[in-house]
């Protein structure tokens, strides 16, 4: 098999084949966004921490900054176009709730509302933040999770 040189800006695809999550947050103002997002990990066992990647310029950037607190919600297989919705268009002008079809559900511990529709959902409190070029790794500290019953068999 021959190796080709990537270049290094496009080295990123070779890392995105993985599950995309919905993450959402809340503005001061109570209103809910929901971004999709590729670059997801959970970091550590104890205490239980996951990392998710924004773009700085991203709405949802600004609302995990200022409130703190984000859900990682899991979606099943079949939201595909749902989440294609989500990432078309700015939360800063559309509910990305009503614009796809999606229902919030109050989450167990923080304030931006879960998913109804996704299978999983883990509950975040901003623990550190890490700015890497033009976008920022936010760390949450896993306060709640709770998933669709079948799931976890």
């Amino acid at each position: 098999m021959v190796k080709v040189e990537v270049d290094p800006r496009q080295a990123r695809y070779l890392l995105s084949a993985r599950p995309v999550v919905l993450v959402t947050s809340v503005g001061s103002d109570g209103k809910p966004n929901i971004i999709p997002i590729g670059w997801s990990m959970p970091t550590s066992f104890n205490p239980p921490l996951v990392a998710i990647s924004v773009g700085v310029r991203r709405f949802s950037h600004e609302l995990i900054e200022d409130s703190q607190e984000f859900v990682v919600n899991l979606p099943s297989k079949d939201m595909r176009d749902k989440i294609m919705v989500c990432g078309s268009c700015s939360g800063r002008r559309v509910n990305k709730f009503e614009r796809a079809g999606l229902t919030p559900l109050k989450s167990l511990r923080v304030r931006p509302p879960r998913i109804k529709e996704c299978v999983g959902h883990i509950e975040c409190k901003l623990v550190e933040k890490l700015r890497t070029g033009d976008h920022t790794i936010f760390v949450g500290e896993v306060v709640a999770s709770s998933a669709d019953e079948e799931v976890l068999d």
